[in-house]
């Protein structure tokens, strides 16, 4: 319902399938409380659907690693300059930037210099590494708005603006059980693979996966496999890399992404991301693997100042999922994980029952709403809630 009578303009900017996700949701709340916001930006299939005109394919944006970047550095420099002409063309009132910090911090730049109240949603990861951008962080952005229960005080504490929303994932899976007790799953396990959603991440993670499965087919002989293709990811380069193991396993691709994986498996080997989080909350066991280039390994290694990798486990302060990264995520590594945990129902569970203080911490449901009633106070919009 418009009930301020006027017609605000964001942009609005994800660069990441989580990220095209997450905004959608929010673009959905916003136009909940006053559907005359115009809305404009980066982002992909989802926030286009929510009602958001793109001017840049996130798609064409997104890498992982810090070698990585460089093959996607024309792309990303042309969206750059799309992106700050936009800010003078379409004039918006409020810029919402969503994670993507290398991208959005020059954006967040050049709508400071404009006079534009830049709201982010979805904080860097800054207490893992380069912390020290905390610091252009309180130059730039007007308000955060965190959804990881530690980031709170982390800004707080640096004088800067901030509100824990809670995670948006809740919103999706409230409901979830408290863990009941269950039995050992290896007489006939199916074993969810979810090598991310990034080209060159699902290049390196998932042939990686695929031969792990060939070691736990020799051990567990009735075992079954479902690939996640993600929002986003492709379905070709998936199916033509599966391709060569389709007579050896039992494999099935699910497109439905990853809250169509967690609910039909017995344990999952993940790609470390949000995913981990979204095992957490649907209850399913999870292996976390990370490979990235050797350089970029090595680079993030000398940066990164946290015990752990895994979203759950850093929310947890705990190794409650096991991390495989670089050269443990090796095949036989990964397998003998799997066997473990699989054939165990106390190792099973004790990881559900962690799981369940995972899902207390992230703040219940309503994340997008409470984001969206914080742009309208910073638009100087008056809504229904």
């Amino acid at each position: 319902m418009d009930s301020s009578g006027t017609h605000k303009r964001i942009l609005i900017i994800a660069g990441e399938a989580s990220g095209d996700m997450h905004g959608a949701h929010l673009i959905n709340a916003l136009k909940q409380k006053d559907n005359s916001l115009e809305c404009c930006g980066v982002g992909g299939k989802a926030m286009q659907a929510a009602g958001v005109k793109l001017v840049v394919d996130a798609a064409t944006l997104s890498v992982v690693g810090i070698t990585e970047v460089i093959s996607r550095l024309p792309g990303i420099l042309k969206g750059l300059s799309v992106v700050k002409k936009q800010l003078t063309d379409f004039q918006p009132d409020l810029v919402i930037l969503i994670d993507f910090p290398d991208f959005n911090l020059r954006i967040a730049a050049a709508a400071k210099k404009m006079g534009i109240p830049v709201l982010y949603y979805i904080s860097p990861q800054i207490w893992a590494w380069r912390s020290g951008r905390v610091v252009k962080i309180g130059k730039l952005v007007d308000h955060m708005a965190v959804i990881l229960p530690f980031e709170e005080p982390f800004y707080r504490d640096h004088h800067i603006p901030v509100t824990f929303v809670g995670h948006p994932l809740m919103d999706e899976y409230s409901g979830i059980p408290t863990p009941i007790v269950q039995t050992a799953s290896h007489v006939h396990p199916i074993v969810g693979l979810l090598p991310g959603s990034r080209e060159s991440e699902i290049r390196r993670m998932l042939p990686v996966m695929l031969e792990s499965a060939i070691v736990l087919s020799r051990r567990l002989e009735h075992v079954s496999f479902v690939i996640s293709v993600a929002p986003g990811a492709s379905q070709k380069v998936i199916e033509t890399l599966s391709a060569p193991y389709v007579s050896r396993l039992s494999i099935e691709l699910n497109t439905g992404g990853a809250s169509a994986v967690f609910p039909n498996v017995h344990i999952a080997v993940a790609a470390s991301g949000t995913v981990t989080l979204e095992a957490a909350i649907n209850n399913t066991p999870v292996v976390i693997v990370y490979k990235v280039s050797p350089l970029s390994y090595h680079l993030g290694k000398a940066l990164i100042r946290v015990a752990h990798i895994g979203l759950v486990n850093l929310i947890a302060g705990r190794e409650i999922a096991p991390e495989l990264v670089q050269d443990s995520a090796s095949p036989e590594n990964i397998a003998a994980t799997v066997y473990r945990l699989v054939t165990s129902s106390q190792a099973l569970n004790t990881m559900r029952q962690s799981f369940a203080e995972v899902r207390a911490r992230l703040g219940g449901t309503g994340a997008s709403a409470r984001v969206a009633d914080i742009a309208l106070k910073m638009l100087g919009i008056k809504h229904l809630t």
